[in-house]
């Protein structure tokens, strides 16, 4: 995923809320990497 409009051209809002993270990378991988530094604080 890119924050690219995509095949509709459409783009998303989402992307430029104020509100909204976008995290890239494995999916898994990360969520452990969060959890674990949630454990460790």
């Amino acid at each position: 995923r890119s924050l690219s409009p995509g095949f509709a051209g459409i783009p998303n809002p989402l992307f430029a809320a104020d509100n909204a993270l976008m995290l890239y990378g494995d999916g898994q991988k990360a969520v452990l990497d969060i959890v674990n530094a949630l454990k460790e604080s």
